[in-house]
């Protein structure tokens, strides 16, 4: 899921093998505070390699241009693809490696808010197994590292049970909230509606009118991708030394190699290794799958994927005492980007780009490990730029200003002690994730596609991923995010 660059792009540095072990101011001075720059791939892997000592995983005696063979190869390091990794290296005695053009949290990982909620999730839609599996997958590990001791969970994964606030303002979202807190109740989640001033006494710094009010998850969690990627990593490179495990960075996928016999894909080709996957290849590439494919694919085969980038700005802002959450939070309208835009289960390759290129805000607002206040977020289509934007950035603000009347008051100067997150959400037009095996290419997946997802659904997208290269039934039904029948070229 994680890419800084195109797959295709040859301007890359020598590829790399990684093993891990792993005073209130005046209220008459206005404050200013710090929000990140927008990461570059070279300064999130200097925060990952923070987190892990570092050693070479090349074999003795190798050079970067040897084929490696091994059962499955994943191309992406994003959270999807290092988890789908992990759960084989767990749960199966197959081998694994995993390339990618960049670094992990390069992309739409490390530029997210790290939510695992249910609040946001529709029971009886064609995500909600699927994210609730993931999500009790995620609390499993947390308990599993949390028993480890050392910090436990919240110091190995930025784990924290928040709870999540999802508010309205209006009379129409209040009936909203009080109809989704029923569902989601009714199928068992812990869910209560909040009246304005229920929710003030939680969240004092909120405000949303007399009309207002919220509904509250305690059991909602977050997490932080660096932090995340770090102990997945950390478990991956566990078996390295057993042989059966390999990460490559920095190195483009190219091509598929076909068996000049049999004429099944039997290889990736970088731009400096030929991976070879005896079971199974898993493009896991995020926004970037779609151009990747291109590449990959011979113009008699017409399956054409429509996932796209879809660009978001956050503002991390640091030492900032100005605002107080005692819990994560979203405005109602941030369900409106997780509603399918279409319900149909066959889907031309062509979305709109009128229909669907105008900017959106919605407020989001969380406290991260570290104490950083997050706002966010932003959605539109922008390609792969990754050029701050001052009017969107200004745009978060200001949202973010009439649920906070505190930032009102606070001077926002992007210019100066300010960092910003960008990145690329993989977008599906049908609103679904892609997962399962590409027609005509039996030994060849796709996990892509999860947009603002990808975090909360990587532990069930895994697990979904080794069932099918098994063959073995799931624990949630996979049809819905099957490429069979639901695209055209």
């Amino acid at each position: 899921m994680d890419a800084a660059v195109a797959f295709a792009s040859a301007r890359n540095p020598s590829p790399t093998r990684f093993s891990s072990s792993y005073a209130s101011p005046s209220s008459r001075v206005p404050q200013r505070f710090c929000v990140c720059r927008p990461w570059r791939g070279r300064e999130r892997e200097r925060r990952l390699r923070a987190l892990r000592p570092q050693s070479q995983v090349r074999p003795p005696g190798a050079t970067s241009a040897d084929a490696s063979h091994h059962d499955v190869v994943v191309v992406g390091a994003g959270i999807v693809g290092l988890t789908i990794a992990r759960h084989l290296l767990l749960h199966t005695p197959l081998s694994v490696a995993v390339v990618d053009a960049a670094v992990p949290c390069s992309g739409a990982t490390g530029a997210g808010q790290g939510y695992i909620w249910m609040s946001h999730r529709t029971p009886g839609s064609d995500m909600w197994e699927l994210a609730a599996r993931s999500k009790q997958l995620w609390e499993e590990l947390a308990a599993e590292v949390d028993g480890q001791g050392g910090g436990g969970a919240r110091e190995k994964l930025g784990w924290m049970r928040t709870g999540s606030l999802l508010v309205g303002r209006t009379s129409e979202e209040l009936a909203t909230l009080e109809e989704r807190t029923k569902v989601l109740s009714e199928a068992g989640i812990h869910a209560e509606f909040l009246s304005a001033s229920s929710l003030h006494a939680l969240e004092p710094a909120l405000s949303v009118g007399k009309d207002g009010g919220a509904m509250f998850l305690p059991q909602d969690c977050q997490i932080d991708a660096f932090q995340a990627v770090s102990l997945i990593e950390k478990t991956n490179n566990s078996y390295s030394s057993e042989g059966r495990y390999m990460e490559i960075y920095n190195d483009p996928a190219m091509s598929l190699v076909r068996s000049e016999v049999t004429g099944t894909v039997e290889a990736v080709q970088t731009s400096r290794n030929t991976l070879y996957g005896r079971k199974a290849i898993v493009i896991a590439s995020g926004a970037w799958t779609r151009s990747l494919l291109h590449s990959f694919l011979e113009p008699a085969l017409t399956l054409d994927i429509p996932v796209k980038p879809r660009k978001g700005h956050l503002l991390v802002v640091e030492n900032f005492d100005k605002v107080k959450l005692n819990h994560a939070l979203m405005d109602v309208g941030y369900v409106d980007h997780q509603v399918a835009k279409s319900n149909h289960t066959h889907m031309a390759s062509k979305s709109s780009e009128d229909e669907h290129g105008a900017l959106s805000i919605s407020m989001t607002a969380t406290v991260d490990a570290k104490g950083n206040l997050v706002l966010g977020s932003s959605r539109e289509f922008k390609g792969f730029s990754r050029e701050v934007d001052k009017y969107v950035v200004k745009c978060i603000w200001e949202r973010a200003g009439e649920f906070f009347p505190a930032l009102k008051n606070v001077p926002l100067d992007i210019d100066h002690n300010t960092q910003i997150r960008i990145g690329h959400r993989p977008y599906m037009p049908d609103g679904k994730p892609v997962i399962g095996f590409i027609p005509d290419l039996p030994n060849v997946l796709i996990a892509t596609g999860h947009e603002g997802n990808g975090l909360t659904m990587a532990l069930g997208t895994a697990e979904m991923v080794t069932d099918m290269i098994l063959g073995n039934p799931g624990k949630v039904d996979c049809s819905p995010f099957s490429i069979k029948h639901r695209f055209s070229g």
